[in-house]
């Protein structure tokens, strides 16, 4: 007799919960060792949960909407050499004939010729979130269909007895994008804005936006939304931390670490944080409390072929300068190479978008909420510098604090900064 076993959550970092968005199999599904099962999303990233064991999927424990964590039972199967006698579904479905199918009439749109053209006989189904798991469409087409952001419910297939492709999803989205536009009105609630008819201007092209851009880009427009936004500048005289940093920069690669400026602005912002903790913070859910935090963990934007990526450095504030230098190069790294883990982007109180490898000075870096505060750093230049008797040449860095208003007034915001300001020009008051 075949064993029966539990498949579980594995390990996915410290989320208490994370919500289910889809799940890829049925009961009843034959699923080979490593086959994606369930598709999770947290505030910042989705990941697909692999199966542990090949077999049969005997029951499903879960359901799209559900919060789950490690340990959580996603499914039971019976494993081993259940597989090998057990009939595929596909084709048990397929020996009985396949019941007729009622069309559903697609929704009016506006009669243009090119609105038309794009939504003539176009499949749709009503919208039926705990469906989805019951659409028939295979593990590609329901992972383009998520890249897309189109639920599979909503689609209706035209394949063999009801199979969704990838033609029905694209049909469907294409729909959508021509559908008139609803108004909307009455709370906080924002219009969307129309899409135009780009090609009557002239040549075109369109690519889909990564993963990573889709995800991030839903939190930062939150972020943006639900934080009032200040941002404090200033510059810093590098001159000397600039100098010293050269002056080690041999011994450290001696070492291994490349010994960069932005290890030293992390040590200088941790200074500053010990000295204004509000600042590394965050607003309990009702927003009626604030919760300090009393460790220093500083998420560093790292720019990747699939967009931006906020790994976190735990415990700047233990570390000294060669170890920091070493830990921020390999998670970077990974970063690019898309090798970051679940654990590697929780539990930041603070970031830091740096663009000095870049170019540009000030901009507005947007608050990484649940924080409360982040540093924009531009590219550091030469400038004449008054010194009270005639102008130098000095090293300036220039600074860019974005907070919360709710959290970090204009007064402290300015103290803040200028604070911050005194640890870069001055680094040797980092160690007091």
């Amino acid at each position: 007799m075949a064993d029966v076993i539990e498949l579980v959550v594995p390990d996915i970092g410290d989320f208490d919960e994370v919500e289910v968005i889809e799940v890829l199999v049925a009961v009843g599904d034959i699923v080979e060792e490593n086959q994606d099962i369930i598709t999770l999303e947290s505030d910042k990233a989705a990941m697909e949960i692999p199966a542990s064991q090949a077999g049969v999927i005997k029951e499903l424990k879960i359901a799209v909407g559900d919060k789950v964590k490690e340990g959580s039972i996603i499914a039971v199967i019976e494993a081993s050499d259940a597989s090998e006698n057990v009939a595929s579904p596909v084709a048990k479905a397929e020996s009985a004939p396949a019941p007729k199918q009622q069309s559903t009439p697609a929704p009016a749109v506006a009669a243009t010729p090119a609105a038309t053209e794009l939504v003539e006989n176009i499949p749709y189904a009503p919208d039926n979130k705990a469906g989805e798991k019951h659409a028939h469409a295979s593990p590609s087409v329901r992972q383009y269909a998520r890249e897309l952001g189109v639920t599979l419910s909503l689609v209706r297939g035209s394949g063999e007895k009801g199979r969704i492709t990838k033609v029905d999803v694209q049909s469907f989205v294409k729909q959508k994008v021509n559908a008139p536009a609803v108004a909307v009105s009455g709370g906080s609630a924002i219009p969307s804005v129309p899409v135009g008819n780009y090609e009557k201007f002239g040549e075109i092209e369109s690519t889909e936006l990564s993963r990573i851009k889709k995800i991030s880009g839903k939190h930062l427009h939150a972020c943006w939304l639900n934080i009032p936004h200040v941002t404090q500048f200033d510059e810093a005289d590098i001159t000397e931390l600039e100098k010293f940093r050269k002056d080690n920069k041999d011994n450290a690669a001696k070492q291994g670490v490349n010994l960069t400026p932005l290890v030293f602005i992390m040590k200088a912002v941790v200074a500053s944080l010990r000295k204004f903790p509000e600042l590394n913070s965050s607003l309990s859910e009702d927003k009626e409390n604030l919760i300090i935090k009393k460790y220093y963990n500083i998420g560093i934007a790292v720019d990747t072929p699939n967009g931006l990526m906020v790994p976190v450095v735990k415990d700047v504030d233990k570390k000294g300068f060669l170890e920091l230098a070493g830990e921020l190069g390999e998670i970077s790294l990974r970063a690019r190479d898309g090798a970051l883990t679940a654990k590697d982007l929780q539990g930041g109180t603070f970031s830091i978008s740096s663009l000095g490898g870049i170019g540009g000075s000030f901009f507005t870096p947007i608050v990484n909420a649940p924080e409360v505060a982040i540093l924009g750093v531009g590219r550091h230049k030469m400038q004449p510098v008054w010194n009270g008797s005639e102008f130098e040449p000095r090293l300036m860095l220039p600074l860019s604090v974005s907070y919360d208003h709710r959290v970090v007034d204009g007064a402290m915001g300015a103290r803040f900064t200028t604070h911050l300001n005194q640890m870069l020009s001055d680094i040797r008051k980092v160690l007091l």
